[in-house]
Formats: C-alpha cells, structure tokens, sequence
C-alpha cells in the first residue's frame, strides 16, 4: 500500500501536526523522511480518528433493493466512518453464526469500511427465545453486540436472561426502548402537534418505561447495557441516574434527534417518518446538553435506506426511517454550535466511545502505534446537502436541501486512501483478506 504524510493537519481540532501512515499504521513522521510516500496536504483541515457508526442497517442479506453492504459501505466511507455495526434486521435475520459471519465476509470483501455484524437477540426478531449468542460470539464475525432494534425486547424475563448470557463474553445488550402496548398504531410523538393533526401518539414514557426497567435489570445482573436512539428529556434523566448509581449503562443519540423536531410531520412529509419518532424542542434541547455533558455516549446515525416505493407513499403508509451516515458529522457539528463542543468532542462521541464500548480495537486513535483509521474535515466548507449525490441507495434524508459547512474530504480505512478531496477511489487492495491492524 501507498505511505502517506498528512501536512499541517490540526490534530481534533488542538494543534496542527503532521500524521504519517506506514503499512497502515501511524508512525512517527520522521519515519518517512526518506521513504517513498504520498503528501497529503492539509492545512485548515480537522483531523479526526476515523468515525465509528454503532447503528446502521445495510439491509443485505434479503433487501438488496435498499442498500448492500458494498453501498453502505461506501457511504459509511463518504461520510468519514471507518467502522460501521450493522443491525441484524436483514432477510434472513441475523441471529445465527451462518448469516453473521455472510455479513462480516461482505464487509471485508466491500473495503470500504470495517462492517461489524450485530447479532439478534432473540430467533427472528420475535421476541420469544434467544438467538443463537453464543454461536454468534464465537463464529468468524466475532459478534459481541446484539439487537432486536426495530422491536424491543419487551419480555423482562427475556432480558434479564440475555443479559446474563451475554456477560459471559464481555457481550452487550442495545435495547430499541418502546413499550409495545403503549405504541400500537403510533405514527408520531404524542402531543399538541398529534392531536392537531389526528395522529395516533407516541408518548415519551413508552420509551421511558422500558429505559427504566432495564437500567434496573443491568444492575441488578451485572451487565453491559447499550440504549439505542434515546429521544425524550426523561429518558436522560433517567439514563443519568443510572450512571449516577453506577450501573453500566451506555446511550446514544441520532443526529436527526439533535436536530428536527415533530413540528415537521405538519407537511406530511414521510421522510420525516422515523422510529423512535421526532419529539418537542424541549426534548431536542436535552438531548444536546446530554451529550456536550457524557450523559449521552455516542452519536449513532441509524441509518435506515429505504426504496422510494416503501417511503414516498401516504404518511400512514410509509415505511419508518432516515439515512444518515454521510450528512451526520456536519450536522452534529452544526447541533451542538451553541454548546462548548469542540471537534475533540466530536472525535469523542462518534470514534472513541463508541469504538470503545463495541470493542472496535482498530479504531478511535490517533496516537502513534495506532491503526491508519482517519478522516479529515473542512470545518468551513459552506455545501448543501444533496441525497441525490449520496453514495447510498437511500434517498431519504431528511436534510436534503440543508446548508452546513464541516465536511468531509478524506478517509483512510487502514491506511488506505478510499476517499480523496471528497471523492470515492477504490477499496481497501487487500481485499477480502485484508487484516484487522
């Protein structure tokens, strides 16, 4: 592979410096003084570690339609991710070693992007027993989180048992919070803005409710636990109760719940159709301080394709769903202007924690020694977003026509250059064997 010296980058933000890339790792610049390399010129770039998605749906296997692992891929790449976990509602579902490890041996194959399976937590998505978790944790993709998201794991008993499994192997539990009952019909946040338009409500506390339980169920085993796209003030309250207590207890946030609010279902417009749904100001403001604060750990984009038959349709009829990988880092950015987060926080809350909490060991660094995952980022780069443009088959972003600035302009995926000055090159040359560094 292609060294390359990255010239006059500020490092997160805090302090221009060189980068150098090695065999696929960060090495001290000196080292290629007289090697043959490639000059990446960077002054008035951000360099960041490259970002890590602990919520995306690639739809392959069984959906090919939506999205594949090779179109995901290179949106992940387009929009900086390095390290991108897929959810296990594909066709079949994910909840064998055998479609878990179809979807790792796609990834690697695409080289774009490390695509991490998430395995289900229960046979089908059905909520009746446990998948096969401990096959799945010991299969070739080496799974360690698992989800039903989508449908929550509603059965208490179900949940404290796949807790205990999955403390066995250091394994996690990301919990899509929504009380069944409490949502039957539910096509939007319940409030003032449903009850003008007739929609059937979503309310806050079926979210809340099972938040509640769970935190609960986790201490109570001694277990990891992972709250999928939290959305509601009070679930931040109770989230950092939780943590106030000590249990161990991860969140995310989706960049369109940082973001847009159900003031927007007033158009009607089914690409503001989303699970968990879009809730008040209020609820928006809260979720901002709780990630500037760590209350909230991560951002995940939930990155949702949908064809243009499933989503531009009647909004009763439309299917639920927002992509998101290649708009969310400047539209975190563009969030959490008015809070005292500074690019260091974003290389936080969309690389090292998560890489982190997943166990992502090549990713999230930036120190010398570490794995060539990289992004660089034009903090002023006026552009309107453009899903038209996007490399994914997903058209449904719900900030197409928005004016940002950060963007994005290159990302090396194990020191390999997949995206230059803003355009896709090619994948990762070792292929399907390439190795983890």
């Amino acid at each position: 592979m292609t060294d390359f010296l990255i010239r006059g980058a500020d490092v997160l933000g805090r302090g221009v410096a060189d980068i150098a890339i090695q065999d696929g790792r960060i090495v001290d610049p000196e080292l290629l003084a007289t090697g043959d390399h490639e000059t990446v010129e960077a002054a008035g770039l951000v360099a960041l570690p490259g970002l890590v998605d602990m919520h995306t749906h690639l739809r392959e296997p069984g959906k090919e339609d939506a999205e594949t692992v090779l179109t995901g891929s290179r949106s992940a790449a387009s929009g900086g991710y390095t390290c991108v976990h897929a959810m296990a509602n594909t066709a079949p579902v994910a909840d064998t070693a055998g479609v878990v490890e179809q979807v790792h041996r796609l990834g690697r194959a695409a080289g774009f992007a490390e695509v991490v399976p998430v395995g289900a937590v229960t046979t089908g998505l059905e909520g009746k027993q446990l998948a096969e978790l401990g096959a799945m944790a010991r299969s070739e993709a080496r799974v360690r989180m698992f989800s039903d998201d989508g449908i929550c794991v509603s059965d208490p008993l179900l949940m404290r048992r796949a807790l205990e499994y999955v403390k066995t192997f250091d394994g996690i539990i990301a919990q899509h919070a929504q009380e069944p009952r409490l949502t039957e019909g539910a096509q939007m946040n319940e409030g003032t803005v449903s009850a003008e338009l007739g929609l059937p409500g979503w309310p806050a506390v079926a979210e809340e409710s099972i938040i509640a339980r769970d935190v609960l169920l986790a201490e109570h085993v001694g277990s990891r636990l992972h709250i999928c796209h939290v959305s509601t003030a009070g679930s931040v309250d109770l989230i950092r109760w939780a943590k106030a207590r000590g249990i161990a207890v991860t969140a995310e946030v989706t960049p369109h719940h940082l973001m847009l609010t159900d003031e927007l279902v007033r158009t009607f417009d089914p690409v503001f159709k989303v699970n968990p749904p879009l809730r008040t100001d209020k609820d928006v403001q809260a979720l901002r301080e709780a990630l500037a604060d760590g209350t909230i750990d991560v951002v995940g984009t939930d990155h949702a394709p949908h064809t243009a038959e499933h989503k531009c349709s009647e909004w009763t009829a439309a299917a639920m769903g927002m992509v998101g990988m290649e708009s969310a880092l400047s539209i975190v950015v563009a969030a959490m202007a008015d809070h005292d987060f500074d690019f260091g926080d974003v290389a936080r809350v969309m690389s090292s924690a998560p890489a982190r909490i997943t166990g992502a060991s090549g990713h999230g660094s930036l120190e010398i020694g570490a794995s060539a995952n990289i992004v660089l980022v034009d903090p002023a780069a006026p552009h309107r977003i453009e899903p038209a443009d996007h490399a994914t088959k997903g058209r449904n972003n719900p900030f197409a026509g928005v004016e940002v600035t950060a963007k994005v302009t290159d990302t090396f995926f194990y020191g390999h250059r997949v995206l230059a000055a803003g355009a896709l090159t090619t994948p990762h040359p070792a292929g399907a064997t390439w190795t983890q560094q």
